[in-house]
């Protein structure tokens, strides 16, 4: 590791130690982009993640939040998969039972498409405010919840609520200690608030040496316990912490406290836990970007036509640290009706509908996420298709 002299985004401390980095990765992964052209020459940045010995945060170095176009072009809804929808209608049962919510103020901070806030309302008879500049007026139907084509910041501090979400935004939010004291901030004294946030989980990405969830719209990575660090600096109580979604995502209620006193859980890892799953991360990831390249390699070789399934961020970054062109993989497979026709940002590839693959009829789906696989199959089954499938 390189270490730098750098200011930690979330505990302050100085001196991060850089231990991976990628250059030309695109600067957006769920952009729509109408035109292979547009895709191959999408604009590029450089990832540098360092590594803080004092908290456990890790962050992109080398991130300018300029390049970012959050807007209606923004695609990240994962809201068309069964799956998914599962998930969200159970996560959102469970925090209108632990939190009675009902007929109370909700507020959603990075809701995207608006399809959590909008069942947190329907579901418990809810008010509900949503933020988020990619959200597209008229995909949701909910005359309970309202929603601002903004960022959250200190300017809507007024905004109060009884219950404030906040899913799979922190982690675009380099300046993150500034950003948990803002929405601390905006409760004030009020210790009824409960404040409810979502991320990926970093140590799950290590120790499946998963380089393809590493990408450049990501800039702050977290662990269960740099998490908890980070909520308990800025002057909250933690109520839960735990990881959901198969290990994938880690989720945290607090409540406003006194932020004097920080405790450490007891699903909390400590530091050095965290530092050999940086290791063991850095000293397997050539391996495994070798082990991909072999493979697809090899069905180029037997005139096996491959696609990927999945045309999110984890392609992009796949796709694109393994420097796939379309001699390899031509085609990239998504429900997400919005996203057919459109291009994978830096490598090209076609987003194409579930149908197409009865005219393509590929040899090899690999799956992007092995949550979808049971999903998949179905739906390929449907299709009378039986391709083999691998899962990352």
């Amino acid at each position: 590791m390189k270490q730098i002299d750098h200011v930690c985004p979330s505990c302050a401390s100085i001196g991060l130690a850089v231990f991976y980095e990628v250059n030309d990765m695109p600067v957006h992964s769920v952009l729509l982009l109408p035109t292979r052209d547009e895709a191959l020459n999408y604009p590029t940045g450089i990832i540098a993640l360092g590594f803080c010995h004092s908290c456990g945060f890790i962050t992109n170095l080398a991130f300018e939040s300029y390049v970012h176009e959050y807007s209606s072009r923004y695609e990240e809804t994962q809201g068309f998969s069964p799956t998914f929808n599962a998930f969200h209608r159970r996560l959102a049962k469970h925090l209108i039972a632990r939190y009675d919510l009902h007929h109370k103020d909700v507020i959603e901070i990075g809701c995207g498409k608006g399809e959590f806030l909008a069942m947190l309302c329907e579901l418990g008879d809810n008010r509900g405010v949503g933020f988020d500049p990619a959200y597209v007026p008229g995909r949701v139907k909910s005359d309970k919840a309202t929603f601002i084509r903004d960022f959250y910041s200190e300017k809507y501090t007024d905004y109060k609520a009884d219950f404030v979400c906040c899913k799979m935004t922190l982690e675009h939010i380099q300046d993150v200690s500034n950003f948990v004291t803002v929405v601390r901030r905006s409760m004030g004294d009020n210790d009824k608030t409960v404040v409810f946030f979502q991320v990926p989980d970093v140590r799950r990405i290590f120790n499946e040496v998963a380089f393809w969830d590493i990408y450049y719209e990501h800039c702050s990575y977290f662990s269960l316990g740099s998490l908890g660090r980070l909520f308990q600096r800025s002057g909250f109580e933690i109520i839960d912490l735990w990881q959901d979604y198969d290990g994938q995502y880690l989720m945290i209620e607090a409540r406003p406290g006194s932020g004097k006193e920080i405790n450490v859980l007891p699903i909390e890892e400590d530091l050095e836990d965290l530092h050999r799953d940086v290791e063991l991360f850095v000293t397997s990831f050539t391996q495994r970007l070798e082990q991909w390249a072999t493979k697809l390699r090899s069905f180029k070789e037997d005139d096996r036509k491959v696609v990927l399934w999945g045309g999110g961020s984890k392609g992009v970054a796949f796709l694109t640290t393994l420097q796939v062109g379309l001699d390899l993989i031509q085609y990239v497979v998504d429900i997400n009706p919005h996203k057919a026709g459109t291009f994978m940002a830096g490598t090209g590839q076609e987003i194409v509908p579930p149908e197409y693959l009865k005219i393509y009829e590929p040899d090899v789906v690999i799956i992007m996420n092995p949550i979808y696989r049971d999903e998949i199959q179905g739906d390929l089954s449907i299709l009378g298709l039986l391709p083999k499938l691998l899962t990352v």
